[in-house]
This record gives structure tokens, C-alpha cells and sequence, in this order.
């Protein structure tokens, strides 16, 4: 196991005593991340909230992370290597499978089915979290938003609404992305959610700066 798969394990193996105990679930950055916590007003984000086609992530959600990285890449390098879903395996050391439920380019509709390891726990053993996700909008080389849940052994998040954008700049392509998460377990403890959230997204930054990087080297 690398030792980023083995951070991010553990990580989300603190997140899985957390919830279990409930009774039942992911850096170089351009500037600093933001976890933003209790609810927004009903019908508004957050501020500097990331959204694609006028729409970002739940804002009524407990659970929520933001952060962002500039890529030296070009944009349209950055945005095929992040949609490329069925590629994530390659260059993502957490995601240990990545599947398309439909065919062609992804586009709003699209739906994908990826999975993560998560470490045993004193109270569960070791899972594979599934996450089953529906593109809701994608405006090409430039955002993607896409939600739904995650299911392991003894792990549920209800839904989880993910939003990316990618914006030409001096140097390559700045990425923004913001995620939330929804649910009686996620919710149990919301600041060891936020923090396991946090650090996949983190690393799920650097990989695709890293994989993006060496792709326009290439």
C-alpha cells in the first residue's frame, strides 16, 4: 500500500468508528482550504462556494470542504484527464476501480460507478466504499457537478454532491472543487466527517496536478 493510500485509510477509517458507533462512509494549494460548517440559508451557498451552471453543492449540508490547486497544465489537458472516470484508477492510488453505466462523452445524465478501500476499524472490518455517481451539469473545459451516495459495510453517506471548475490563468489551469455530504451517520460527528473529506480531496488534488503535469509534459 503506498503512503498515500495508507494516510488516506486512515483517515477514513477514523470516519468509519465514527459512524459505526452510530450504528451504521474523501496539499499544494493555490490558497487555503476552507471546511465550512452548519447549514447555509435555505436557497443560497456559501460564500466563494464552486458552481457549475448556476449550481453548486447542498446548502443546507453539515458536511462540506472546499479547496483548490493551480495546475501547470493547459485547461482542456486538466479537464480529460478529471472526466476521463474509467482513468481514475491509473493515476489515483484511492480509487481502486472506476466504471461508466452509459456510453459516449460524459455529459449531464452520464452516470459512473468508482470504489475506495477503507481500512478495518476496532468495530468494522475492512470495506470497499461504493460510490455511484450521476453527472447532473458539465459545461466542457470548463466545470462538472455530479452527486449520490456511498455505501460500504456498516458505511452509508446519503448523498454526496461534488463540484469542480476549471479556469485558464497565468501559469495553467486553476481548480476549484467543493464537496458535501448528507446523512444521519456522516452527521454523527461533522468535524471528523469534514476532516476525512477534506484529506481525500486534498490528495485527489494533488494526483490530478501530478497526472495532469505529466501528461502535458508528454
Amino acid at each position: 500500500m503506498s503512503a498515500t493510500r495508507s494516510r488516506l485509510g486512515i483517515r477514513l477509517a477514523a470516519l468509519a468508528v465514527s459512524l459505526a458507533a452510530a450504528g451504521g462512509t474523501l496539499a499544494v494549494t493555490a490558497a487555503p482550504a476552507q471546511a465550512a460548517s452548519g447549514p447555509a440559508h435555505p436557497g443560497r451557498h456559501h460564500a466563494g462556494a464552486v458552481e457549475c451552471r448556476g449550481l453548486g453543492t447542498d446548502p443546507d449540508a453539515l458536511v462540506r470542504y472546499r479547496s483548490e490547486i493551480l495546475i501547470h497544465a493547459p485547461l482542456s489537458t486538466v479537464f480529460r484527464t478529471q472526466t476521463d472516470v474509467e482513468r481514475w484508477p491509473s493515476w489515483q492510488d484511492a480509487v481502486l476501480t472506476g466504471e461508466r453505466l452509459d456510453s459516449g462523452p460524459l455529459r449531464a445524465g452520464s452516470a459512473f460507478r468508482w470504489t475506495t478501500p477503507v481500512a478495518a476499524t476496532p468495530l468494522t472490518p475492512a470495506t470497499t466504499l461504493t460510490i455511484t455517481s450521476t453527472v447532473r451539469q458539465l459545461q466542457r473545459d470548463n466545470c462538472v457537478r455530479w452527486s449520490g451516495p456511498a455505501t460500504g459495510d456498516a458505511i452509508h453517506i446519503d448523498e454526496g454532491t461534488h463540484v469542480w471548475t476549471f479556469t485558464k490563468v497565468k501559469g495553467g489551469t486553476l481548480v476549484r472543487t467543493e464537496e458535501t455530504w448528507t446523512g444521519d451517520q456522516a452527521e454523527t460527528d461533522v468535524d471528523l466527517s469534514t476532516e476525512a473529506l477534506g484529506a481525500g480531496l486534498e490528495v485527489w488534488l494533488k494526483d490530478l496536478k501530478a497526472a495532469a503535469e505529466a501528461r502535458s509534459a508528454c
